[in-house]
C-alpha cells in the first residue's frame, strides 16, 4: 500500500479504498475532506485509471488548481496534467466546443458574461416596448437563469403555470416572451451564457445518445466535490454520465448547504442513496481543525434539524475554551466590545491581527465594526468585497451629499445626473461637459443656465435637465436649515435611490437595500455623538467630512496580510481562523427575518450558524445587541434562537442584566454594587411621517436625534452608575458647567471615557 494511503485516518482510508460502486462520502467540518479527493484520484490513477478517464468536479477553479497540484506530487504533474478535472462550467465547456456541430452552434461560439446577458435582455425589453423600471434586466436574467437550473426550456418556461402565476404575482407576465427571445438571439448569434452551458450538456446528452455513449465510456470514474452545493442540472448532467458503471464518488457536507438562494438544492446529497442503489456511505468524523468544546457546541447545534445525515463529528484536539456569549445594549457598544476582546487576546496570547475574523449575516453590518476597528488602529479588510463606503450603492448616495454640498462638484454630478435613470444620456452630458470646458465654468453652472452658455438641446432634454436642476436645488435649498440625518434621508427618499433599490426582492438589490440603510443608521448616530459632545448643530458637510477620511484610510493596501477579516458568513465558507467572532445573534438577523415560519429556510440558517462556528480553530465568541439602529430606527431586538440550540454546558453566558455593574478605575472592569430593576432603553424615540412626495415603498424614516430622553443636570452625580443607549453601562467620573452647557466625563465598561454634553445626552441613571 502507497505510503500516503498510511497517512490517512481509518474512515478516510476506507473512503479512498472503495472503489466498486457509488460512494457518499459525508466530510464534516474541518475533517480532511480535500485530502480524501486528492488521494482517492492518486489511488485510481495507480490501479488502472487513466488520467483522462477521470472527470472530477469542483465549484472553484482554486479547489481544482490546488487538488491537482496535490495529485502531481503523488502521482507526476505528466500524469496529473491528463486529468479532466475543473468546474462543471469549465469541463462542460469542452465538452461542448468538441459537440457544438451536433447543438446547431460553430466550435467558436462565444460566452456571454452577466454584463453582455444584461445587455441583450435590456435590448429585447426595449424593443418589446416594456417598462425597464418593472422588468428590470438583472430579476428578468435571475428568473431565466433560475428556468434554465432547473432544466426548464423557453416552451416548458410558457407553459408552466406556477411561473406564469409568479411573474403575473411580480407584474411582469411577459418573461416567458422575453425568455423566448433571448433565447433566440442566443442561438442567432452563436453565443450561450454560463446557464446554458449546463443547460445544452444537458441536452446533448438527453439527445443525441452516441454522444452520450462516448462520455460515458470516456469518463470511467466521476468525482464531485461539494456535491451538497449542487443545482438540479449539475445533479442531472452526473446522473446522465454515471448512469451505466455507476462509478462515481461524491463528497459533501449537508450540514454545510447554504447556497439555495443560488440554486442549490441539499436533496441532492440527502437523496442520494435513492438516486443511486447501493451506494456506499462514509463518513469523516474528526475534525482536525477546532478545539473539542467548539465541535461539541457545533454538534448540539445542527442535531436540532430534522432533515440531516447524522454523524457524530469529534475532536482530539484540545478542550479549549467555552464560546463566550456577549449582550451589548447597542450595536455600536457590540463593535466596541469586538474590538475590545481581540485587543486582549493579542496581548494575553500574542496572536497577529490574522488571526481574527468577524463573521456577520449581511454586508450592511461590517460598517459599526469597520469604524470600530479605525477608531482603535486596527487593520482589516473585507473579504469577497468592498469596505462599506465603496460600495457602489453607498457612493452613488455619498455623490448626491456632495453635489448638494458642492454643487461645483464634477465628478459627482457625472456619477448622479442620470441615477437613478432620468432619460439623459451620455452625449446630453458631454454637450454640458464641452460647454462647460469651453467657458471655464462647472457643469452645474451650465445646467443652471443652459441658454447663456449655448447649450443646444430638444425641448424633451431641457425638461429633463430643469427637474433634475430643482431635485438638487430643492436639496441646497434645506442644507444649512436641517441636520446632516435629516437631509441625507430626504435625499435619499426624493432622488428615488430607495424606489430603485426596492423594486424587486433580489439578494442584490436586498444587500443595497440593507446597506443604504446601515448608511442612514451611521449618520443617525453620527449626529447623536456630535450633539452629546456639545454641537448641536451638524450639517451634511460635516457628515461628509468624516466619511472623506474614512474612505481614504479604505484606499491603503499595503500589508494586506496582517489584517483582520470581516466578512459575511456565506463568504467564510472553507476557510478557518484561530478566532471567529460571530456578531448579530439577534432574531431577524440571523436567523433573516426573511425565513419566517418556513422550516427549510430556517434549518439552512441554522447550516449557517453552524458554518461560522466551525471556522474557528482556537476561540469562538458569539455576540447580539438589545438595541439595533435598522430601518430608520431604534429597535428592540431579542437574543436568537439559535443560541438556545447550542448545549449551554460549551457557552459562557453573559451575566444577569438585572446585576449592575461599577467600573473599577484601574482595571475598567465592572464590580457587583447593588440589585437594580433590569435597565431599558428610552422607548420615546420620535417618528416623523414622509412627506408626501417620499417613496411609499420606502422603509427609511425620519426620526428626530434629539428627541430621546435627556439626562437632568444636577442629578447626576460622580460615582453614579448610568446606562447610555449606545455605550451601555458607564460610571460618572465628574460633572461641570452649568445649564445647557452642563458636562459629564464618563467611563464606559467597553467605549472608555467620553465627555457628554447633558442635555442631548441619552442616558439614565440607573444606581
Amino acid at each position: 500500500m502507497s505510503d500516503y494511503i498510511q497517512e490517512l485516518n481509518e474512515g478516510q482510508r476506507e473512503a479512498v479504498l472503495y472503489n466498486d460502486g457509488p460512494s457518499l462520502v459525508i466530510a464534516g467540518a474541518g475533517s480532511g475532506k480535500t485530502r480524501v479527493l486528492t488521494y482517492k484520484i492518486a489511488y485510481l490513477l495507480e490501479n488502472g485509471y487513466q488520467p483522462w478517464n477521470i472527470l472530477a468536479l469542483t465549484f472553484t477553479n482554486k479547489a481544482a488548481r490546488e487538488m491537482k497540484e496535490r495529485i502531481a506530487r503523488q502521482v507526476g504533474a505528466d500524469r496529473a496534467r491528463h486529468l479532466w478535472m475543473g468546474t462543471f462550467h469549465s469541463m462542460f465547456l469542452r465538452i461542448l466546443h468538441a459537440e457544438a456541430g451536433q447543438l446547431g452552434f460553430t466550435s467558436q461560439f462565444t460566452i456571454y458574461d452577466t454584463a453582455d446577458s444584461k445587455s441583450l435582455l435590456r435590448s429585447i425589453i426595449k424593443e418589446m416596448g416594456l417598462d425597464e423600471k418593472t422588468y428590470k434586466p438583472g430579476t428578468v436574467q435571475a428568473r431565466i437563469s433560475n428556468a434554465k437550473n432547473h432544466l426548464v426550456s423557453p416552451a416548458g418556461y410558457a407553459n408552466n403555470k406556477e411561473a406564469y402565476e409568479g411573474d403575473c404575482a411580480a407584474k411582469m407576465p411577459a418573461v416567458r416572451d422575453i425568455y423566448r427571445r433571448y433565447w433566440e438571439r442566443c442561438r442567432q448569434a452563436d453565443a450561450m451564457d454560463f446557464d446554458d452551458l449546463l443547460f445544452y450538456t444537458f441536452l446533448l446528452f438527453r439527445d443525441h445518445p452516441e454522444v452520450l455513449a462516448h462520455y460515458q465510456e470516456l469518463f470511467r470514474y466521476i468525482l464531485v466535490d461539494e456535491y451538497q452545493d449542487t443545482n438540479f442540472a449539475q445533479h442531472s448532467i452526473v446522473l446522465q454520465l454515471a448512469k451505466n458503471h455507476q462509478h462515481v464518488c461524491v463528497v459533501g457536507d449537508d450540514a454545510q448547504s447554504i447556497y439555495s438562494f443560488r440554486g442549490a438544492d441539499i436533496d441532492n446529497i440527502l437523496y442520494f442513496t435513492k438516486v443511486y442503489p447501493g451506494t456506499k456511505v462514509f463518513k469523516l468524523e474528526q475534525n482536525y481543525r477546532s478545539t473539542q468544546t467548539i465541535v461539541r457546541a457545533a454538534n448540539s447545534l445542527i442535531e436540532k434539524n430534522q432533515r440531516q445525515i447524522h454523524k457524530e463529528v469529534f475532536s482530539e484536539k484540545e478542550k479549549g475554551e467555552s464560546i463566550g456569549v456577549y449582550q451589548a445594549y447597542s450595536d455600536v457598544e457590540e463593535g466596541d466590545i469586538v474590538v475590545n476582546k481581540i485587543a486582549e487576546l493579542r496581548r494575553r496570547e500574542h496572536y497577529a491581527y490574522a488571526d481574527f475574523a468577524v463573521l456577520y449575516r449581511t454586508n450592511a453590518q461590517s460598517r459599526v465594526f469597520e469604524e470600530a476597528m479605525r477608531k482603535r488602529g486596527m487593520p482589516y479588510r473585507i473579504y469577497g468585497g468592498l469596505s462599506f463606503y465603496q460600495r457602489k450603492e453607498i457612493k452613488d448616495v455619498i455623490a448626491y451629499f456632495r453635489l448638494v454640498v458642492n454643487p461645483n462638484d464634477e465628478e459627482a454630478f457625472k456619477r448622479i445626473i442620470n441615477y437613478p435613470a432620468r432619460g439623459i444620456g451620455d452625449t446630453t452630458v458631454g454637450k454640458i461637459i464641452a460647454a462647460a470646458t469651453e467657458n471655464n465654468v462647472s457643469l452645474w453652472t451650465v445646467l443652471c443656465e443652459p441658454l447663456t452658455y449655448g447649450l443646444n438641446l430638444n425641448k424633451g432634454t431641457v425638461g429633463k435637465l430643469q427637474g433634475f436642476r430643482d431635485l438638487i436645488s430643492g436639496f441646497i435649498a434645506g442644507v444649512t436649515e436641517k441636520s446632516a440625518y435629516e437631509t441625507g434621508t430626504e435625499i435619499i427618499r426624493q432622488s428615488g435611490i430607495i424606489n430603485d433599490v426596492c423594486q424587486d426582492n433580489s439578494p442584490e438589490n436586498l444587500s443595497r437595500k440593507e446597506n443604504i440603510e446601515e448608511l442612514v443608521n451611521g449618520m443617525s448616530d453620527f449626529c447623536a455623538r456630535r450633539q452629546e459632545e456639545g454641537n448641536p448643530n451638524i450639517l451634511l458637510g460635516d457628515f461628509l467630512s468624516e466619511v472623506s477620511l474614512l474612505t481614504d484610510q479604505d484606499s491603503d493596501k499595503d500589508g494586506d496580510d496582517e489584517k483582520i477579516t470581516l466578512m459575511t458568513v456565506h463568504s467564510a465558507k472553507g476557510l478557518e481562523f484561530k478566532n471567529v467572532f460571530v456578531v448579530g445573534m439577534e432574531e431577524n438577523l440571523f436567523p433573516s427575518g426573511m425565513a419566517g415560519n418556513s422550516a427549510r429556510a430556517l434549518e439552512e440558517e441554522r447550516r449557517l450558524f453552524y458554518v461560522a462556528i466551525t471556522r474557528a480553530e482556537e476561540h469562538c465568541f458569539l455576540s447580539f445587541a438589545k438595541t439595533r439602529f435598522r430601518y430608520g430606527k431604534m429597535e428592540f431586538g431579542s437574543p436568537s434562537r439559535f443560541l438556545k440550540d447550542i448545549d449551554a454546558r460549551f457557552l459562557h453566558l453573559p451575566q444577569d442584566a438585572v446585576v449592575s455593574r461599577r467600573i473599577d478605575a484601574e482595571a475598567g472592569a465592572f464590580r457587583p454594587r447593588q440589585q437594580i430593576i433590569s435597565p431599558t432603553v428610552p422607548r420615546n424615540l420620535k417618528r416623523v411621517t414622509p412627506s408626501a412626495g417620499s417613496s411609499s415603498s420606502s422603509s427609511l424614516s425620519s426620526s428626530s436625534v434629539s428627541s430621546s430622553s435627556k439626562a437632568v443636570p444636577g442629578i447626576v452625580q460622580p460615582g453614579q452608575l448610568i446606562e447610555h443607549e449606545r455605550f451601555g453601562l458607564g460610571e460618572v467620573l465628574k460633572v461641570e458647567g452649568e445649564g445647557d452647557n452642563a458636562k459629564a466625563t464618563i467611563r464606559f465598561k467597553n467605549a472608555g471615557d467620553k465627555q457628554l454634553l447633558l442635555r442631548f445626552a441619552r442616558f439614565k441613571v440607573i444606581g
